[in-house]
């Protein structure tokens, strides 16, 4: 697998590569000027499971908050820059464990290299990132269109500028809104460089539609062994990305713990509000750092069967449901009362 050979990397307390485990990335939307706001967004994104975040630094202020930001969280923070070069040595100045900078818009060559020559002193990595929609003119002209090759050769062409710069503690981030391009440059890519990849769907839309091109696209290039961390990026609150990105990574087997909640698709026999029902279950469960399978189903009829590979469940029947543990019925209980018994029946599970 690529991502057993891809070279170490170390982002604050954090290590990618090598065959570390893939790592869960978000960015605050918050302003980052705003200190109080951006340390509680990115606190209560470290509870949910976030590893690295990112933060944007559009201004100089942006810029300074981050040294009382990086004092009040516990996960290492990466600058995100775009055009101003000051702004990428002010970040790092101010305690960013890494800077994100596409060298295309940062300027000439001598600004790049003041940005590497501070990198270097003070041993950041720098995330070299290129987006389909930010694609040189000439690529664009020479492969006839946007394509994997052009955003592939892009990349590249910044990660050996930096290199002829004395520098390699790098990652490389390539990025397009098409699903099938993305995971076809990152296929190139992988067979062409050993730099751990930061992969994601870029603008992949909203919690809906997001999450469905963020899955295909992540599942394809995770599957063929390519990513040390990834970001599910979607229009809407940033603890959505790590939700999900969760659930990615525990479906293709690529991280473990947390409870798994399956739930079946309701029927004509369904007698209980399962949707809302299952719902709540996965909020409830959010809090109890377990590895446990939860099953919630919506009849009597095969729901203790369905629940067998589960080690907990509830199946639904009329105004009840019946409490299930490892494909055993323990008890009846009121439907208003199934909540409450089912978190009752993990806390004793998980004492044991």
């Amino acid at each position: 697998m690529y991502r057993e050979h891809t070279k170490i990397i170390k982002i604050g307390n954090k290590r990618i590569g090598g065959g570390n485990p893939i790592l869960m990335q978000s960015m605050t939307n918050t302003k980052t000027e705003d200190v109080e706001a951006t340390a509680a967004q990115i606190l209560k994104l470290e509870a949910a499971g976030c590893d690295i975040i990112r933060c944007a630094v559009p201004t100089m202020e942006a810029a300074k908050a981050l040294g009382e930001i990086k004092k009040r969280i516990h996960i290492p923070l990466v600058a995100d820059i775009h055009f101003d070069y000051r702004l990428a040595v002010a970040a790092m100045e101010h305690g960013a464990d890494k800077i994100r900078i596409n060298p295309g818009n940062i300027g000439s060559a001598d600004r790049v290299k003041a940005v590497v020559d501070v990198a270097k002193e003070r041993g950041i990595p720098i995330r070299v990132g290129v987006n389909s929609g930010s694609l040189e003119k000439e690529l664009v002209e020479k492969y006839h269109g946007v394509t994997a090759e052009g955003i592939v050769e892009s990349a590249l062409d910044k990660v050996h500028m930096i290199e002829d710069m004395g520098y390699d503690n790098l990652v490389i981030s390539i990025k397009s809104s098409d699903v099938m391009m993305c995971a076809k440059a990152h296929g190139q890519i992988a067979e062409r460089t050993n730099y751990p990849l930061h992969v994601g769907i870029t603008e992949s839309g909203t919690i809906l539609s997001g999450n469905i091109k963020s899955a295909v696209g992540l599942g394809i290039i995770l599957s063929q062994g390519i990513g040390d961390t990834i970001r599910v990026s979607l229009t809407g609150d940033p603890l959505e990305e790590i939700k999900s990105a969760k659930l990615i990574l525990r479906t293709l087997g690529l991280r473990k713990g947390g409870i798994e909640v399956v739930s079946c698709p309701t029927c004509g026999r369904t007698q209980i509000d399962l949707i809302g029902l299952a719902n709540r279950v996965e909020n409830m469960v959010e809090d109890i750092p377990k590895t446990l399978k939860v099953a919630v189903m919506g009849c009597v009829v095969n729901g203790p069967g369905e629940a067998k590979e589960a080690d907990i469940g509830i199946a639904g029947g009329k105004g009840e449901g019946l409490l299930i543990r490892k494909g055993e019925v323990i008890r009846k209980v009121p439907e208003g009362e199934l909540l409450g018994a089912l978190r009752e029946e993990i806390l004793k599970f998980e004492e044991e």
